[in-house]
């Protein structure tokens, strides 16, 4: 049974036509559920969406040949997610001709899909939205920056601060920025308390509530550079 409607999937494709530029690869982490079965005494993280983020994005790939998607097994390839930084699954990794330190840990399903093309759609023409001033800020940047946004798919405003994150990674390559979708990983829900979404995590130490302009989303940013 399909995941997107037929409504969403002709949506997908000609915004897909319209605005990609060019190729797009997406790297997705997963896990089988039979060899979750076979790890399941020695693995204490269960992926419970690993097949519908799969069939998701193959989905989403199936609406541009622009689009290419590389599927690996996080355990039989530990090396790729080792080089790619992932530590945890369901992981998705958007990227171009590089990786720019984009991340969906967890389904982009819900208001998180339009998160997911967007950033297809910002890596394909290699430039953000953001204003003149924010970029020209990042620009110095020389330290490294870990944004994480904690969502659940049922939030309306938590793709903004997603969206966010995720640009100033295209924008600098000192920055890295990750959806979390909240209730598939809640030991990290737990450490950093988070009670309400979205919730933006930088450098473990920075935190931001709600949804916030982008001029104090910067802020918050130059002061972890701080």
């Amino acid at each position: 049974m399909d995941l997107l409607s037929n409504i969403v999937r002709e949506a997908t494709k000609k915004k897909f036509d319209a605005e990609m530029v060019n190729k797009v690869t997406i790297l997705h982490f997963t896990q089988e559920p039979s060899r979750l079965v076979l790890l399941k005494a020695l693995d204490s993280q269960d992926c419970f969406f690993c097949k519908e983020t799969k069939q998701l994005l193959e989905e989403v790939k199936a609406q541009s040949d622009k689009i290419e998607l590389r599927i690996y097994d996080f355990k039989a390839d530990r090396e790729k997610a080792a080089e790619f930084g992932v530590d945890k699954i369901p992981a998705t990794v958007i990227m171009g001709e590089k990786d720019h330190g984009i991340r969906f840990y967890g389904i982009p399903s819900g208001y998180e899909y339009t998160s997911l093309l967007e950033a297809i759609i910002d890596v394909s023409k290699g430039e953000t939205s953001l204003a003149q001033k924010t970029k020209e800020a990042l620009k110095p940047i020389d330290k490294n920056i870990h944004i994480q946004v904690f969502v659940t798919p049922t939030c309306p405003y938590c793709s903004l601060a997603v969206r966010l994150g995720h640009q100033f990674a295209l924008e600098s390559p000192f920055i890295k920025a990750d959806m979390i979708e909240s209730t598939e990983f809640p030991h990290l829900a737990n450490k950093f308390n988070v009670y309400g979404v979205p919730k933006t995590v930088i450098n473990d130490t920075i935190f931001l509530e709600g949804t916030v302009p982008e001029d104090v989303f910067l802020g918050h940013v130059l002061k972890a550079v701080q």
